[in-house]
């Protein structure tokens, strides 16, 4: 619990930031849609946020959205291939089931597996910002929001109209050893009623070499979309996406020696949202259509496993201003999640909810949350969903807090994995009979607001009933034997009964420019984790979460060139698997760099760029391998 985490650093660091509320995302009081769903500024949420914006991310020494994400604080990303090829995102000590992704309004998560929760189909140059928030957020936004959110904003979609015509295009181009060759390209353009965004990015190498094989990977990904504003009160928002992925999967999903898994994903993505705003009500309809193919080969004797997943979801949100103090959004939501795997069988699970908030601004310092939602799924039945966010600010100095209950639903492969092979000789067995998850979580922190700096920290506890992770678990106690062998091994997805997770994170952030030509800015998370099983059985991929975490990034730019440093230090429980010589170590510090210079001032720009620098050997996952040092090189133009 809470005394077996280092408290005294956050007796010192119990603070908030804020300039006053401006509605800009440069302000380190961002204004978010995440937390409340109406815009509000994240001092008024009673949460932990963290916003970046698309033209930092730029800058970074990174390739892929998942990439990223595992340098923001308080985000751990478990990789498992680089640039893409596979991760796994967690926070607050969660599964990586437990947190939800949204692009644009609409999950991404995939009814096949939460280990496909950072394929998000969108090129990164289209990123207007992310928003990442922290804990427990199923009254609005249902099953996996249990850690947190982490919801994309893109350019098109985030456009609120401007008379100004805006046109830009970027290209860039990167190699580097192992035959790496990056290529990305986008163009924006918009008018007073129309903004229309074109992107791509490909991702490519041999790979280093790993047991007997290359780490190869390639990664595609092609996105449009487009926004019309009709008039002052309505737009239309659309995307297109196509994504594919080819990557050696070596050690993803087992720690066996035989393991020379190849793994292919396709994916089409649509999404449309239609908005109306007129003084003091607002109203949105968004549709959304993924279709994910997935092409996963063990070894070469082995028969491919084919699953073929479909996720229909519409929403529809309605929003009141009653005045500039309190505002009310309802909604209402429903989804259909569908499987065709020679795996995994045939499946189909309808979801629908309706849901509730207000946000009441009292005395021009106190804000309070409450919002509660009826939750109903085909497997799991019906859910009451209820959470209150608060939040007191004076000055430059804010407290908060955060109540509600969570759920999460089991995926497809936590059900029905290898149920449907004629023999399985070792490996995870689903469970149909699983039980839907639910925890409890609760939160309280503190904020301090400067003008150029920012400092939150949060200490939090959540508790779960019936915890669904996989459980190694002798034949014997296997619940359904039919396709399984005597001699095996195996892992079962399993209800733990009782599991209470413990923590306490820290942000910062600052940001400072000198003379109008010098800007300095930084970020740091730190976050320390303990959880108990207090009764059940151990667990796979909760055991397997950061106990300390700490992560940041560094950049500094002026007119003639710019520099990027990502830093990364965990400290984890130790694993190890002698028939691989596959290790997790208790500790590993990485970290990647990037300087970019200017040929032609804002046009043409030349980089060099060295991932983990310090050549770490490294895994977050054990067999799975990450690469050592990377150099490379790029050349990137802007018109």
């Amino acid at each position: 619990m809470f005394s077996k985490l280092t408290l005294p650093v956050a007796a010192s660091l119990l603070c908030t930031l804020t300039l006053k509320a401006q509605e800009k995302i440069s302000d380190l009081d961002a204004v978010t849609v995440t937390a409340t769903v109406n815009p509000v500024v994240s001092s008024k949420t009673g949460r932990n946020l963290y916003v970046i914006k698309g033209e930092d991310i730029a800058r970074m020494p990174v390739h892929s959205v998942d990439e990223v994400l595992r340098y923001l604080p308080g985000v751990e990303v478990q990789a498992k291939g680089p640039m893409g090829a596979g991760s796994d995102i967690v926070i607050r000590g969660g599964t990586f089931q437990q947190v939800l992704v949204i692009l644009d309004g609409i999950r991404v998560n995939d009814p096949n597996t939460g280990h496909f929760s950072s394929y998000i189909p969108v090129n990164p140059a289209e990123i207007d910002h992310i928003e990442v928030l922290k804990g427990a957020s199923s009254a609005i936004y249902g099953s996996d929001a249990v850690g947190g959110v982490i919801h994309i904003i893109t350019k098109t979609f985030a456009r609120t109209g401007t008379s100004t015509p805006t046109r830009k295009i970027t290209a860039g181009v990167t190699g580097g050893e192992y035959g790496l060759f990056n290529a990305n390209a986008n163009a924006y353009y918009s008018t007073e009623k129309l903004a229309v965004n074109i992107g791509g990015q490909t991702n490519n190498a041999d790979g280093q070499p790993q047991r007997g094989i290359d780490g190869y990977f390639h990664l595609h990904t092609v996105s449009g979309s487009a926004s019309y504003r009709f008039n002052e009160n309505w737009k239309l928002s659309y995307r297109l996406s196509y994504d594919s992925r080819k990557f050696a999967a070596q050690n993803f999903y087992t720690t066996f020696a035989s393991d020379t898994a190849s793994e292919k994903l396709s994916t089409w993505w649509q999404q449309l949202n239609l908005q109306y705003r007129k003084g003091k009500d607002g109203f949105s309809l968004m549709a959304g259509y993924k279709n994910m193919n997935d092409h996963y080969v063990y070894n070469s004797v082995s028969l491919a496993n084919d699953n073929r997943s479909k996720l229909f979801q519409s929403l529809a949100i309605y929003e009141h201003a009653f005045s500039n103090d309190l505002n009310l959004v309802a909604g209402g939501q429903f989804q259909q999640k569908n499987i065709v795997s020679n795996d995994r069988g045939n499946h189909t699970v309808n979801q629908a909810a309706g849901f509730v908030s207000l946000t009441a601004t009292l005395f021009d310092a106190l804000t309070l949350s409450p919002a509660v939602r009826l939750d109903w799924d085909e497997r799991s039945g019906s859910e009451l969903v209820p959470q209150l966010n608060a939040s007191y600010r004076t000055g430059k100095f804010q407290v908060r807090g955060s109540a509600g209950k969570t759920i999460r639903n089991a995926d497809f492969t936590e059900r029905y994995n290898n149920n449907n092979k004629p023999i399985v000789t070792s490996g995870k067995i689903g469970n149909p009979d699983l039980k839907a998850e639910r925890s409890f979580s609760y939160e309280a922190g503190a904020d301090y607001f400067g003008k150029t700096l920012r400092v939150s920290s949060t200490v939090f506890q959540r508790r779960y009933n019936d915890l669904i992770d996989w459980a190694t678990t002798p034949y014997a106690n296997m619940p359904y034997k039919h396709n399984l062998s005597p001699t095996g091994t195996y892992s079962l997805a399993t209800n733990i009964s009782k599991m209470v997770t413990s923590g306490l994170e820290t942000d910062i952030q600052w940001t400072k420019t000198y003379k109008e030509k010098h800007t300095v800015s930084a970020t740091a998370g730190t976050t320390w984790l303990y959880s108990d099983i207090q009764e059940g059985q151990s667990s796979f991929y909760i055991s397997s979460h950061a106990r300390f975490l700490l992560n940041g990034m560094l950049q500094y730019r002026n007119s003639l060139f710019s520099i990027s440093a990502n830093g990364l230090y965990k400290v984890r429980d130790p694993q190890s698997a002698a028939n691989i010589a596959g290790v997790v170590t208790k500790e590993y510090f990485i970290a990647s760099v990037k300087a970019d210079v200017f040929v032609i001032k804002n046009m043409l720009s030349l980089s060099v760029e060295a991932d983990n620098v310090f050549n770490k050997t490294y895994a977050d996952l054990t067999g799975a391998q990450m690469p050592g040092r990377w150099l490379m090189g790029g050349v990137r133009l802007t018109l």
